[in-house]
């Protein structure tokens, strides 16, 4: 796969699927600044990891977004990549669910994707080069019940990802989504109750009006990450406003 132009930058890169995409940067040469406002986890992971930048950053504020952007450009180098990885999961019914639940999904979920995204995209433009991918999800397409503000937020970056993909596509710049069903992250060890979880999943809930995964398991992070490092790539330089969907089949194509 032909690597990734210039310093690639990863934002929910502490853990799971974040993680996983970083590992797979470094793995082919990429320097990598990884974005994660978990500062001890961030520290622990990439301690002693060459190729690779931690930096503290809450995607959520637009004005520390900025300031880490341009420092970037100003002590590491050139952005030609950006994942925007970062995710929350609030579950709870929609007449139940706390407004501060539904506000803080939209904060980190779509919000922070925007923030990120526009900061990177102004300086891409300039250079007219680069490519942007936003992991979301399969919910954004499907409804599930007790997720719908992971659900909308999740269509709603989805959208704007594609939406700035038109925008910038007479700069070069690609814009593209990789919308994973359910993978093996804290994200979703959190839905489990027991050791029982992951086949529950495979068979699919009537009950939950979920139909199951027909490549009967569950994803891993690098299979999300290999979607995406395949997108960031110069392999994929004819595909922009794609929705890649890596979910085992669960969907049934949509």
């Amino acid at each position: 796969m032909a690597a990734t132009s210039g310093i690639a930058v990863v934002s929910g890169a502490a853990q799971g699927i974040g993680a996983a995409v970083v590992d797979a940067l470094v793995a082919q040469g990429t320097q990598v600044v990884a974005l994660d406002s978990n500062a001890d986890v961030l520290a622990r992971r990439y301690a002693g990891v060459a190729g690779v930048t931690p930096l503290v950053l809450d995607v959520c504020d637009a004005a520390a977004v900025d300031r880490a952007v341009a420092q970037i450009e100003a002590e590491i180098g050139a952005i030609g990549a950006l994942a925007n990885v970062a995710g929350i999961l609030r579950m709870g019914a929609l007449t139940a669910l706390p407004v501060d639940d539904w506000m803080a999904t939209f904060a980190v979920n779509t919000h922070g994707v925007f923030h990120l995204s526009r900061a990177v995209a102004t300086r891409m433009q300039a250079r007219r080069k680069g490519a942007i991918v936003t992991v979301g999800s399969n919910a954004a397409s499907t409804p599930r019940t007790l997720m719908g503000a992971y659900c909308a937020s999740k269509a709603a970056s989805a959208q704007f990802t594609r939406c700035l993909g038109l925008e910038l596509a007479e700069y070069g710049i690609r814009c593209n989504i990789v919308s994973p069903g359910s993978t093996d992250t804290e994200m979703q060890r959190q839905l489990w109750t027991d050791d029982s979880g992951p086949a529950r999943v495979i068979a699919g809930s009537l009950d939950g009006y979920r139909l199951g995964i027909p490549l009967k398991k569950i994803a891993t992070p690098e299979d999300i990450a290999g979607v995406v490092l395949f997108l960031l790539s110069d392999a994929a330089n004819h595909v922009t406003l794609q929705d890649i969907v890596v979910d085992g089949g669960a969907t049934l194509g949509r």
